[in-house]
């Protein structure tokens, strides 16, 4: 909202504070001053002059030489504009050393076709007071005399521009009389909403029978007025008029159109003009539009209405998009006599919607959508009337045509002294607060109550829609009053355990960047048949007002999001997905739910049961299409080993502790997971997560054009187990015992049931086993394979105490040996590869 300050104290005649101190207040109150222009800064620079001969020029056709009277100084200058004026006329001088900012130009001794010119005469353009001119600036006889600054002849043309951010809640700051009522407020000033004048001629006739309006939509549109200006004349508008549009960045069109847009930028009120000759059937009607229905806007673009737009009709067919733009055929044209003028209040969610289907922003509509000031629209009107009477010459039409579907009401509030103290924090007198709101517009009545228990009744403003509650009231207070003066006081801070909410959901996502992974933001509210298709857990919290079917309870698994955006990304051709998410899974407080597949499924809550559901926080990732493969010719697709090399790595280096791998046995909590491939993940005998590739079926149900492996963990249980603090263990001084050891297995058996076993029966004095090959064919059985591990022994000693250490024999470490085939063959059923 740009904001002329010659305007603000033709508003406020009281007002002396300077620009800077006007932009620094109104910033502090919440209308941030964004920008400040200075407008006509040649004004200060330029003179007025007196024209004394015209002469042709030597030499040159088309130009002539005129000699100029700037207040006793004559000079001549060399002008080539079509409009000079003859003696006696006034035209501005841009002397010697004058700088024009407009045009970029310094005045200076300059010689065309053998004649020195001694400055130049400027037009509008130059003058940067507009963007076009057919010629130079001719000035009244009563402006100023000769030798006068342009700027204090003609103070029109000097003006600050200031540029506000105003908030969405702020529409009585989109005119300029709502930023001097704040203005007012702000520095204590008194302030009177501007009264219409009185019309200098008035038309005979009655305005009902020139023109019938009739509300048909009284929900979105509820009061209407018109008034009529008879026997105008279409001409462009005075100079100040002109100037004052273009500064406040719109374009001048003609008299009638512009006083709408002096209009709307005077008092935030749209307004529109219509031919009255050009109305058919003279009438007007507020209805909405036949679904299909066409009609032009002034633009020129032939639009298809919806049901839900409301139109502005006369007797055949629409005239304009109600507060959003008008109808090409009614438009002020130059023969136009008689003009009806609009002034309406359109509800703003019927405008906003209107205003998006069919991608028209209007200054109109940008302020309907807010909120116009419905208690003015018939004051406006008169203002519109008596200055549009004045700048076409016309006569108005006695009285308004007002058409009032339902009344609107104020809001009533109450404010109590106590609450006001309570919410600030400081002692706010009350007195001071009730002159506030007063200053503000708003009717405050006599305060009730004992002195420090007082309370007040305080009725809303029509040009304040955003003050519904005492909280809206006391926010005014505190921002009139300064929330410089609202003292920062810290609270008595009660020591409390450190919190380590967040701490490890960012720890494993940074982990995740690290590790090459992209983070995917993905809603908490996920359909349930897509839990369903994933064997998830039962959900637990219903939405009552979900945005889809397809978001209609709380996730209790984390992979729905992600696999939607790999379904997602595949559909444009992207294969290669590696995306992780951190957050919260919804279950029931008692304990995780059965899988939705389960018959046993614990029932949702109920908003009204007062019970909360337990927000586990979890982390997930999905992989798939090719891995990384910078100088492979064909990379390969992710696999099941990728997916556990992820998962153990942001275990341990998220905990620093060890975790160990085992196959899923029941696939009850798995069962989204290919049996052949799916795994746990255990730290210290504790479950921390599961991996593995997807479940054909789960891929085909969820279309996703591909397998995928995926990764989940409890990151609840893994803050429970707490993180390892690294310590130092010395170098052992005495050497290791290693053996290898080759056993042929089954194919069922898993080589980490094989490593366990190695681990248990090898005792305390097996430092590490590693499987180092898998070997099949050969000699060995149909389906069985042979794993070979190496074992290290070492005294345990060695670590904690290497003093105490000693030596192992090959004795004891055989018999260990030993221990672990026979175990081995006895439990497992494996051999020794011969």
């Amino acid at each position: 909202m740009l904001v002329s300050y010659r305007w603000l104290r033709e508003l406020l005649p009281s007002l002396e504070a300077p620009v800077e101190i006007i932009a620094d207040r109104l910033t502090s109150a919440g209308l941030e001053v964004e920008s400040r222009e200075e407008r006509g800064e040649a004004a200060d620079r330029v003179v007025v002059a007196e024209v004394r001969e015209v002469a042709p020029h030597p030499s040159r056709s088309g130009l002539r030489l005129v000699t100029v009277d700037r207040g006793g100084v004559v000079q001549r200058v060399v002008c080539g504009a079509p409009n000079v004026p003859g003696p006696g006329g006034r035209v501005v001088l841009a002397p010697l050393g004058a700088t024009l900012p407009a045009v970029g130009l310094t005045m200076a001794p300059r010689e065309i076709g053998g004649v020195l010119s001694e400055g130049m005469l400027c037009s509008e353009v130059e003058l940067g007071l507009a963007d076009e001119s057919d010629g130079l600036l001719l000035l009244p006889a009563t402006a100023g005399a000769p030798g006068d600054l342009l700027s204090r002849a003609l103070p029109e043309s000097r003006d600050t521009i200031l540029g506000l951010g105003v908030t969405p809640n702020r529409p009585d700051a989109l005119g300029h009389v709502g930023v001097a009522r704040e203005l007012a407020a702000l520095l204590g000033l008194d302030f009177a909403f501007p009264a219409p004048g009185r019309p200098k001629q008035q038309a005979e006739g009655v305005l009902s029978e020139l023109v019938r309006v009739e509300i048909e939509d009284g929900e979105r549109c509820p009061e209407y007025d018109a008034g009529a200006v008879l026997g105008v004349t279409v001409a462009p508008s005075p100079a100040w008029l002109r100037w004052r549009l273009h500064a406040l960045g719109v374009r001048p069109i003609s008299n009638v159109v512009d006083v709408t847009n002096w209009v709307l930028l005077g008092f935030g009120q749209p307004m529109h003009a219509f031919d009255l000759d050009r109305l058919r059937g003279s009438q007007l009607a507020v209805r909405r539009a036949r679904q299909g229905e066409p009609f032009t806007t002034l633009d020129g673009v032939e639009r298809v209405l919806d049901a839900d737009d409301l139109l502005i009709v006369d007797g055949e067919g629409p005239v304009a998009l109600a507060g959003v733009m008008g109808g090409l055929d009614s438009e002020i044209k130059p023969h136009t006599r008689r003009v009806l003028l609009e002034s309406a209040y359109f509800t703003p969610r019927g405008v906003r919607r209107t205003s998006r289907r069919h991608s028209l922003k209007t200054e109109a509509s940008f302020r309907f959508e807010r909120g116009v000031d419905w208690g003015a629209t018939a004051t406006v009107l008169e203002h519109a009337k008596v200055l549009l009477s004045e700048l076409a010459g016309g006569a108005v039409v006695a009285g308004t045509l007002r058409v009032e579907a339902r009344a609107l009401q104020r809001p009533r509030m109450r404010l109590r002294s106590k609450r006001l103290d309570a919410l600030l924090g400081a002692h706010v007198p009350f007195e001071e607060a009730t002159r506030t709101l007063a200053r503000l517009g708003l009717e405050v009545g006599a305060p009730e109550g004992a002195r420090g228990d007082e309370a007040v009744e305080v009725t809303g403003a029509s040009w304040r829609p955003d003050l519904e509650r005492e909280v809206d009231l006391i926010e005014e207070v505190a921002r009139v009053r300064g929330l410089d003066a609202i003292p920062t006081v810290l609270p008595a801070i009660q020591p409390q355990t450190p919190r380590t909410a967040g701490k490890l959901e960012r720890a494993v996502a940074e982990l995740a960047r690290d590790l090459g992974l992209d983070e995917a933001l993905t809603y908490a509210f996920v359909s349930p048949r897509e839990l369903a298709m994933l064997h998830a857990p039962e959900p637990v919290v219903t939405l009552m007002n979900p945005l889809t079917d397809e978001r209609s309870v709380m996730r209790t698994s984390l992979l729905p999001g992600l696999l939607e955006a790999l379904r997602h990304a595949r559909r444009y051709g992207e294969r290669s997905v590696r995306l992780y998410s951190v957050g919260a899974r919804f279950l029931h407080p008692d304990g995780a739910a059965q899988s939705s597949s389960g018959a046993a499924a614990r029932p949702r809550l109920a908003a009204d049961q007062g019970v909360l559901p337990e927000e586990r926080p979890s982390f997930a990732a999905v992989l798939a299409g090719a891995r990384p493969g910078y100088l492979a010719a064909n990379p390969e697709e992710h696999d099941i080993y990728d997916a556990k090399g992820l998962a153990c790595a942001l275990v341990e280096r998220l905990i620093g502790r060890p975790v160990s791998v085992r196959r899923v046995k029941e696939l009850d909590h798995a069962a989204h997971l290919h049996p052949r491939g799916a795994a746990e993940l255990f730290v210290d005998e504790v479950r921390v997560g599961t991996f593995g590739p997807l479940h054909p079926d789960v891929v085909d149900a969820l279309d996703l054009d591909g397998t995928a492996q995926t990764i989940e963990l409890d990151l609840a249980a893994l803050e429970a187990l707490g993180k390892r603090v690294p310590r130092y263990r010395p170098v052992p001084r005495l050497p290791a015992v290693s053996r290898d050891l080759a056993l042929v297995v089954s194919d069922d058996v898993p080589a980490g049931d094989v490593e366990e076993l190695i681990r248990g029966e090898a005792g305390e004095l097996c430092e590490s086993v590693r499987l180092f090959d898998v070997f099949r064919g050969g000699a060995l059985p149909p389906e069985h394979r042979s794993l070979a591990f190496r074992v290290i022994y070492r005294d345990p000693r060695a670590a904690t105490a290497p003093d105490a250490a000693r030596a192992l024999t090959d004795k004891e470490v055989d018999e260990r040996h030993a221990r672990v085939v026979k175990v081995a063959a006895e439990r497992l059923g494996a051999a020794l590869r011969g």
